[in-house]
């Protein structure tokens, strides 16, 4: 006879199968979006409120075009590429970068940050609409805590906690 406990068990994905979808709500507080005409100055701005490192470049119906990171920022600045009061978001944003979709699975999008040095992912929707920013460290909490969970499942099994 099935016990509540196990039902639950079976009903608590695992840290295997954990989709980024469980942490829309700490990707989109992450995400931070500028229009293509936005200076970056502007940018620089956001970035510098923000406990995130990269901001989404939108066109005018918010669909992602790009990105800008603090390093680029630097970069442009740096190289003297770019007077920051004068050049727009869009002529030195970075068009190609790695994004991942709600029902990705978060292991599988950590390794492949991982593999590429990254610390960001961004979340991605439906016609190319940002969700949110994936860190690396949320990511990892994430599975943390799902691992955990899952110990204390198995733990509670064979100790027989929540049986009569």
């Amino acid at each position: 006879m099935e016990t509540p406990l196990v039902a639950a068990a079976e009903q608590q994905a695992s840290a295997e199968q954990l989709r980024l979808g469980c942490m829309a709500d700490v990707a989109a507080s992450r995400l931070r979006t500028v229009g293509g005409d936005a200076l970056l100055v502007e940018v620089a701005a956001l970035l510098s409120s923000a406990q995130i490192s990269a901001v989404v470049v939108c066109n005018a119906v918010g669909v992602a075009q790009g990105i800008i990171t603090e390093t680029l920022l630097i970069r442009q600045l740096g190289l003297g590429h770019a007077d920051f009061f004068a050049t727009r978001a869009a002529d030195v944003m970075q068009r190609e970068f790695t994004s991942c979709a709600p029902d990705d699975l978060l292991r599988e999008v950590l390794n492949r940050m991982h593999e590429r040095g990254l610390i960001h992912a961004f979340l991605i929707g439906a016609g190319r609409k940002p969700l949110g920013v994936l860190t690396l460290r949320d990511g990892l909490r994430a599975l943390l805590a799902a691992g955990d969970q899952e110990e204390q499942l198995l733990r509670n099994y064979v100790m027989g906690v929540g049986y009569q």
